[in-house]
C-alpha cells in the first residue's frame, strides 16, 4: 500500500487497476490489511469486517471468555484488539516484537497482565504463524491459562500447520476468506468462522440497492 523502500512497487494499486480494466465496477472485500486501499479503486468499495463474527465466535465457543484478556500480538494491531476488548468489556494486553528481519521474531515483551486469565490473540492475518507460536509462549510463560488465536485471513503457509501443532495454544480460529479445509485434517487445533453469509448478504443488498452499512458492525445471520 505504501512504498517501504526506494523502488519498492505499489502493488495493491496495480491489483486495483488489474480489477477495474477486467470490468469490475464494484468490490467486496472484508478487512484489507491498510484500509486505505479502498481508495486506490476508481468503482465504489465495500470493506466489511471480521469483527462481528470474532464477537460471536468468542461469546459462543470461548469458555469462561468474560475472564479472558484480549491481547495483540503486536502494535499495529492494537487498534483492532482494543475494540474488541471494549465490545467485550475485557481488558488488553499487548505484545511488542522486535525483529532482525522480515517474517523472523528476536523477542517478545508483554505489556499487561495475563496471570490466571484465557489469553485471546487477536490478528488480521496470520502466514508463517511464528508470530502466533512466540506470543502463546510468551503468553503461558507470563502465567495465563489457556491461549486461543483468532485471525480472520489464514494464508498458513510454510510450516505454519507444524508451527500450530507443536505449540501450547489450544486453539487456531480464522475464517474462511482463504480455504483450509484439507489443512484442517492434518491440524486438529484448526476450527472456522464462516463468514460466507456476510459476503452473501453485502452481495444480495448490493444487488437490490440496499444499505450494507448494517453488517460493518452486525454478522449476518
Amino acid at each position: 500500500d505504501k512504498k517501504d523502500k526506494s523502488r519498492a512497487p505499489i502493488s495493491a494499486k496495480l491489483v486495483a487497476n488489474m480489477l477495474s480494466v477486467a470490468g469490475a465496477d464494484h468490490v467486496i472485500t472484508m478487512d484489507l490489511h491498510a484500509s486505505q486501499i479502498q481508495g486506490f479503486f476508481d468503482c465504489p468499495v465495500d470493506n466489511l469486517y471480521g469483527e462481528p463474527s470474532v464477537l460471536r465466535y468468542i461469546r459462543e465457543n470461548v469458555p469462561d471468555w468474560k475472564k479472558a484478556i484480549i491481547v495483540s500480538p503486536d502494535a499495529g494491531g492494537a487498534k483492532r484488539a482494543t475494540s474488541i476488548a471494549d465490545h467485550l468489556d475485557l481488558d488488553f494486553a499487548l505484545i511488542h516484537k522486535e525483529r532482525k528481519k522480515a517474517n523472523e521474531v528476536s523477542r517478545m515483551v508483554l505489556v499487561g497482565d495475563v496471570t490466571d486469565k484465557i489469553a485471546i490473540l487477536v490478528d488480521d492475518m496470520a502466514d508463517t504463524c511464528g508470530t502466533l507460536g512466540l506470543a502463546a509462549k510468551t503468553l503461558m510463560d507470563n502465567g495465563a491459562s489457556a491461549v486461543y488465536a483468532i485471525v480472520i485471513h489464514g494464508v498458513l503457509s510454510g510450516k505454519a500447520l507444524d508451527v500450530i501443532n507443536n505449540s501450547v495454544l489450544t486453539r487456531v480460529v480464522v475464517t474462511n476468506t482463504i480455504p483450509h479445509a484439507e489443512k484442517k485434517k492434518v491440524c486438529p487445533k484448526l476450527d472456522t468462522i464462516d463468514v460466507s453469509a456476510v459476503l452473501a448478504e453485502a452481495i444480495r443488498r448490493t444487488h437490490n440497492g440496499e444499505s450494507v452499512s448494517y453488517l460493518f458492525g452486525n454478522a449476518a445471520i
